[in-house]
């Protein structure tokens, strides 16, 4: 397994990113001198298998990389957390014919050639709730045809490769990922993302009108009438884990900034930096301890001390305590804290968005009461 860059080397990346962070926030453009700076380090391969060149990362070492690029600029680490996830155990995906495994990996290696899977549609919204997909692959003598449209497709103009959720014209739909190249002609992206948080990872709606793609790209796909699951236990983990240390980043970042503005605010009227009042020392105490908790939990996945089973509610956990942490910053550092000049109020409305991340907290909370629940009736 590789190891993550030093701490050295990651905090002065997460220095780098976040010089780019407010311009890229304003913006709302793909922050694309950020996946430079990611593949002259070679990380946008890091979770790619050693013997095809990457980095052959683990989820700890996955986790750390993330955190660091988390704190520096979360728009970048949600793209970059898509990439890892889609490559952790791509060679292993038998469904995938074996030379588009390698061409994925290896361009990912070679050129940082990014990948995302889009499965959001305007009608259904998020499969993770249940349906097919409106979006359809026609099959024909060239191959398939694929038409649809796909919301909040994160990366969007900065992937090399979308693996579109779609279904086949069969009688019995092949369901899955189709793989398509983001310059293949009929690809049209509709520049709609406008939100409140994680403004740079370009999660527009993409549109696709009879994209011609070969019959081999349909790389993932099961029969309707027996589905597999997209993501096993173990990649479950892996999700509930990168997820939230990106915003547990956002939420290291915000305390930083905390504790620097109440060790240089000094009121004449006090006499001495804010940092001396016992309210605000409990302030930070409090912010330090959901962080402490966070580290904890996160720690423990990383190790195997979760079980997969618990992954949901890993997620909840981390992701409430980050926001919790940053509100309590806010709330601390007062109207300051909610000005466009300072980098705190990017990072409220960027964590805010880690409550909008599959599993959503209903779904955790729910499934986690019945089983409890059913327990006690058997």
């Amino acid at each position: 397994m590789s190891h993550p860059p030093s701490a050295s080397a990651l905090a002065e990346l997460t220095q780098a990113l976040a010089a780019n962070a407010e311009r890229y926030d304003r913006s709302g453009q793909f922050p694309a001198d950020n996946f430079d700076l990611l593949q002259r380090h070679g990380l946008l391969g890091f979770t790619v298998p050693r013997h095809l060149g990457g980095g052959g990362a683990d989820l700890a070492s996955a986790r750390q990389v993330v955190a660091a690029v988390g704190k520096g600029c979360p728009s970048t680490a949600l793209i970059l957390v898509m990439q890892y996830l889609q490559h952790f155990r791509l060679q292993d995906e038998d469904r995938w014919p074996e030379h588009l495994r390698l061409q994925v990996a290896r361009a990912a290696v070679a050129d940082g050639a990014l990948i995302n899977a889009f499965r959001v549609e305007p009608e259904l919204g998020t499969p993770a709730r249940g349906g097919l997909p409106a979006t359809v692959a026609r099959r024909t003598a060239e191959g398939w045809r694929l038409s649809g449209r796909k919301i909040y497709s994160t990366g969007s103009h900065g992937l090399t490769w979308y693996l579109v959720w779609a279904r086949s014209d069969d009688q019995d739909p092949l369901v899955g990922g189709f793989l398509v190249r983001k310059d293949t002609p009929g690809i049209r992206i509709v520049e709609d993302w406008d939100h409140l948080g994680m403004r740079a990872t370009c999660s527009h709606e993409v549109q696709f009108d009879e994209v011609l793609i070969p019959l081999d790209h349909a790389v993932s796909v099961s029969p309707a009438s027996a589905p597999r699951a997209e993501l096993d236990s173990t990649g479950l983990l892996w999700m509930a884990v990168l997820l939230p240390a990106l915003y547990d980043g956002v939420a290291q970042a915000a305390r930083d900034w905390l504790v620097q503005f109440l060790n240089q605010r000094a009121p004449s009227n006090l006499g001495a930096p804010l940092a001396s009042l016992p309210r605000f020392q409990d302030v930070v105490g409090r912010i330090d301890t959901l962080l402490f908790a966070n580290q904890s939990l996160l720690n423990a996945a990383v190790t195997g001390q979760v079980d997969p089973r618990h992954a949901g509610q890993l997620k909840h956990l981390v992701s409430r305590n980050a926001i919790q942490a940053v509100e309590l910053a806010i709330e601390a550092a007062g109207n300051p804290g909610l000005s466009r000049r300072n980098p705190l109020e990017r990072h409220y409305r960027d964590v805010l968005c880690s409550r909008i991340h599959t599993p959503q907290d209903d779904v955790v909370l729910g499934h986690v009461g019945r089983a409890a629940l059913a327990e006690v009736a058997a």
